[in-house]
């Protein structure tokens, strides 16, 4: 019966250490996938600083600087949420080390305790009793032989008293250790945090003497923003004929009605439609360094909270002249050039489209198959306002998709 309770003694303890592990285990998952979306973020800011710096001697419109700002307001507010969760994680796993040692001191205070009376109450016996006297007082051979097991035994228990003293007093000694370090984290990370606080605060201060220059100009700014939406809706349109005209033009070859709005597959344009789709979340962003400044859907104007635009696609700053890419294999589809020298790429995956609207040059031409991170061109500058951004969208067939969801991590 005795045999069992130890059994289930020893079960129960194993799956509490096993929970602990566990939950150890998640905890410091949870330290690295928050340390690895802080230095995403810390990483966006340096870029964005770097075109604002750029830009700032070149921008003509108040509201190019606001928009500039807004963006790395919104960046910087993630930023602090995650700077904060990972305080808040820090203070938690602290928390946790101090009960641990408290719980660990009491453990160690106990077995150096029983260890001290154990050595005490052998040094006595020893005095009063020799071993030999003990082995030789044995009324019979069997009982010889249990005083001799009997020692051994006790021999061995000493020795396992004093293994666990040293194993506690190490653990003792790391777990000092780590919350030492614990510490210092959390302090670094709240010297951090208040940093980017202020820095927040200060552009948010500049960000609202901005909107109330431009309040006081409502018309002059309407202007600004219905000329940058004329030629948006512009592009839209192009994009939009292009697929269409493409999806009539297969459907043609095919034998098929032309009215369709689903492209007439090959059995290989289908294979790569089918990967394309497979890959949702996994491409690469078209290029290889940037930071999204306007998502896709619906959005409020900057200056009036209480206006709604729309956005057809992801805008994605970048650096001057940075090479634009394929985001999959597929075929060029068509190129095309605005009025303003700006070109467009649309590439062809199955029954997938992906377009590339802010080239200043085109590696590739019509017909051309190209492979995932092949270079299409270079971006565009705009010199009115200094910037460089790539507008990119999807589409299935005629349908427009979101194409946040498409690329990794945006």
């Amino acid at each position: 019966m005795k045999s069992i309770f130890n059994k289930h003694i020893i079960r129960k303890i194993t799956v509490v250490l096993l929970l602990l592990v566990s939950t150890a285990s998640m905890a410091q998952d949870k330290k690295q996938e928050l340390e690895a979306m802080r230095q995403r973020l810390q990483k966006e800011i340096r870029l964005i600083n770097k075109l604002i710096r750029k830009n700032t001697s070149k921008t003509k419109f108040i509201v190019e600087d606001v928009q500039s700002l807004n963006h790395k307001i919104r960046v910087k507010r993630d930023l602090i949420k995650v700077m904060n969760r990972q305080t808040n994680l820090l203070t938690s796993q602290i928390n946790n080390n101090i009960k641990k040692i408290a719980d660990l001191r009491d453990d160690l205070t106990k077995l150096k305790a029983d260890y001290a009376e154990m050595i005490r109450k052998t040094y006595k016996s020893r005095s009063e009793q020799s071993r030999l006297m003990f082995l030789l007082s044995s009324e019979s051979f069997l009982q010889a032989y249990k005083r001799v097991q009997y020692m051994k035994q006790y021999t061995d228990y000493r020795k396992k008293q004093g293994e666990a003293i040293v194993v506690r007093t190490k653990e003792l000694q790391e777990l000092n250790k780590t919350y030492s370090e614990q510490k210092k984290e959390k302090e670094a990370l709240i010297v951090e945090n208040r940093k980017v606080q202020k820095e927040f605060e200060k552009e948010k201060k500049i960000q609202n003497e901005m909107l109330t220059s431009l309040r006081k100009d409502k018309n002059k700014y309407a202007a600004q923003v219905r000329k940058k939406q004329q030629q948006a809706d512009e592009i839209d349109r192009q994009i939009d004929k292009i697929i269409r005209d493409a999806i009539a033009s297969s459907n043609k070859k095919a034998g098929k009605t032309t009215t369709s709005k689903t492209y007439a597959l090959t059995p290989e344009a289908k294979a790569i439609g089918s990967s394309f789709a497979a890959n949702k979340g996994k491409h690469i962003w078209p290029v290889a360094e940037g930071t999204k400044v306007r998502g896709y859907g619906n959005y409020r104007d900057v200056v009036n909270p209480n206006v709604t635009r729309v956005s057809n696609g992801v805008i994605i700053a970048t650096n001057q002249g940075e090479t634009v890419r394929a985001v999959y294999k597929g075929e060029i589809t068509r190129i095309f050039t605005t009025k303003e020298g700006v070109k467009c790429v649309l590439i062809r995956h199955g029954s997938y489209f992906t377009t590339y609207f802010g080239l200043r040059s085109v590696s590739v031409k019509t017909g051309d198959k190209v492979s995932k991170k092949q270079q299409i061109g270079t971006m565009f500058t705009n010199k009115s306002n200094g910037k460089t951004e790539l507008k990119f969208t999807v589409f299935k067939n005629t349908t427009r998709l979101n194409p946040e969801t498409w690329l990794y991590r945006m």
